[in-house]
């Protein structure tokens, strides 16, 4: 006999803004934005009500205020965000055999086999009240029989909703919702499925799959699958979370303070585009020193999390120091990140203008195209 998945998706309602508001209770109800304050920032949040005047993530700061000349804005405080991601992740871990970090403010969570004992629908509400007791913040949340159907159910009901889309009812929840509706379904995608007549899920679910597939290739079997609220996809357990780490082992020992300075600059580099290109942020920084004479020593921080290099070779350079023993030859030194989440590195340049962000794109596809160590840091440049 098939027994149904019961997962649950959980999302933190406008979570930077949500903290701004826990922090100061005289933003709530007001239309707020989150994101870098000058002409050349952008935004990196929202609230609802700033939502109402057309503002989006993403969107010129210059644009924005255009819309929404009253809109009160804050420049955005990573420490705290991850803060409160943190505190969420601990709350749900202590709760949940299996969940899944998927960024800063979403979770997804296994509750297959739970409903012989608790009742899965009875579990989640609690866990939602338990979350906004513990921290203060709304979370919205989705249970369904796999991880697409409970994401988009979240969506539906946010701010501060709850849902259930019984085993057997994915196809006749997803038909009325418009296609943009479906995980990624870009613009693009939509804009060629609307010329095609398709604006609907359900309409989308009526085209031949061979049609799909023969009209947008591999991507158009997998949105076919979607649209009859088809999805086999795991929820991968945080704690497997694989860390990203370099290390380099030099020829001669040395002591040499500019020399080890230069290295630790390019392995942390190296592995932040890495942490970049997997679409990843760091909530954790390890710096590893080996002596000559083997001993090993590591020192490690947590930190807002982050993928941008000015924040991380800093933090790598801090640890460096602090762990470094000037009397002793170094052998090898290693930098590791760890507790890693997907997220763009665009959330933490809260005061930085859209040119520091293209900075970011513009050297990632250098080294996309010509290699890694193309461009780099001036001080992690070998001489």
């Amino acid at each position: 006999m098939f027994h149904s998945r019961h997962i649950a998706h959980l999302d933190l309602d406008a979570f930077f803004v949500s903290v701004e508001c826990l922090r100061n209770t005289a933003l709530r109800g007001k239309p707020l934005i989150v994101g870098g304050s000058g002409d050349r920032g952008v935004v990196a949040a929202c609230s609802y009500e700033a939502r109402s005047f057309g503002i989006h993530s993403a969107m010129p700061m210059k644009l924005a205020r255009r819309l929404c000349p009253q809109a009160i804005i804050i420049s955005g405080d990573m420490e705290q965000y991850s803060y409160y991601s943190k505190l969420i992740t601990s709350i749900i871990a202590e709760k949940v055999p299996v969940f899944e970090k998927s960024s800063i403010d979403e979770f997804y969570i296994d509750l297959s086999g739970m409903e012989k004992y608790f009742g899965c629908s009875l579990f989640t509400a609690e866990l939602k009240k338990t979350i906004f007791k513990e921290s203060g913040l709304p979370i919205s949340y989705a249970l369904a029989s796999n991880k697409l159907i409970s994401k988009v159910g979240t969506n539906e009901v946010k701010p501060n909703g709850q849902l259930e889309i019984p085993f057997g009812n994915e196809k006749s929840f997803l038909a009325p919702l418009a296609v943009q509706k479906m995980p990624g379904v870009g613009k693009e995608t939509t804009q060629l499925l609307n010329r095609m007549g398709v604006e609907t899920i359900k309409t989308l679910s009526e085209i031949p799959v061979r049609l799909l597939h023969n009209l947008m290739g591999k991507s158009g079997l997998e949105l076919w699958k979607k649209a009859q609220g088809m999805d086999n996809s795991p929820v991968v357990p945080y704690r497997e979370q694989k860390s990203i780490s370099s290390e380099e082992t030099f020829s001669n020992d040395t002591i040499d303070m500019q020399f080890l300075q230069q290295e630790l600059v390019r392995l942390t580099e190296k592995i932040t585009y890495e942490l970049r290109q997997q679409n990843k942020l760091t909530g954790c920084v390890t710096v590893k020193i080996r002596y000559a004479n083997f001993d090993t020593h590591t020192k490690q921080v947590s930190i807002p999390y982050s993928s941008a290099d000015h924040i991380l070779i800093s933090t790598a350079k801090q640890l460096f120091t602090a762990l470094y023993d000037r009397r002793l030859l170094v052998r090898l030194i290693g930098v590791r990140f760890t507790h890693l989440i997907p997220g763009n590195h665009q959330i933490n340049l809260f005061e930085d203008s859209q040119e520091s962000i293209r900075l970011y794109q513009a050297i990632d596809s250098i080294k996309n195209r010509f290699g890694v160590q193309i461009i780099g840091h001036a001080a992690g440049q070998r001489k």
